[in-house]
């Protein structure tokens, strides 16, 4: 598995390292001693799917505030999506920065997301599915968003004919009202 540093602490763009062969080829998605070894958090306790049937469909920006924080692994298993996750450690020399990716099946991109950053994504086309490995379970009186298209954070959105959009998500707050969270040990 290949690690790579983007923009935001503690988040990395890990890409697959194919063994290819006639029949096609054998990658591992998850290692756990390879995620300890960099210090990043290895405890997976619950994984999830999101299908998504059609192109512009977001969701986010949501995140489990303390003392349930979360670190997420994130591959898109079909389709195609802008992914994106925004730094809410006040401690962080990326506090309030996001960055974003394009995970696909075919790439076979993933990336990790450390306890204290917000995460979403769009779809690029339809039938598309993001697989989840999480490392907390969830707790409904935690979760918590900030609004998609807040200003202060000018997220560069893939343009899309349509977008499809929880009303739910749509009314988040923004970030200069989301409180800061703390930097995880």
């Amino acid at each position: 598995m290949i690690f790579k540093d983007t923009t935001v602490e503690g988040v990395y763009l890990v890409e697959a390292e194919p063994c290819r062969d006639t029949r096609g080829y054998f990658a591992r998605t998850w290692c756990q001693s390879e995620f300890e070894r960099r210090g990043l958090n290895a405890s997976l306790v619950q994984c999830s799917t999101s299908y998504n049937e059609n192109a512009g469909t977001l969701r986010g920006l949501h995140y489990q505030a303390p003392p349930h924080m979360e670190a997420k692994l994130v591959r898109c298993t079909r389709g195609a999506l802008f992914d994106v996750v925004v730094d809410l450690r006040k401690e962080s020399a990326s506090y309030g920065k996001w960055a974003g990716f394009e995970l696909s099946a075919e790439n076979g991109h993933m990336v990790y997301i450390p306890e204290g950053l917000a995460h979403g994504f769009q779809t690029l086309v339809p039938e598309t599915e993001i697989f989840y490995q999480i490392s907390t379970h969830y707790a409904p009186d935690c979760a918590a968003g900030i609004r998609w298209d807040d200003p202060d954070l000018a997220i560069d959105w893939p343009p899309v004919a349509q977008r499809v959009i929880s009303e739910r998500d749509a009314q988040h707050p923004g970030f200069a009202d989301t409180p800061p969270l703390p930097y995880p040990n």
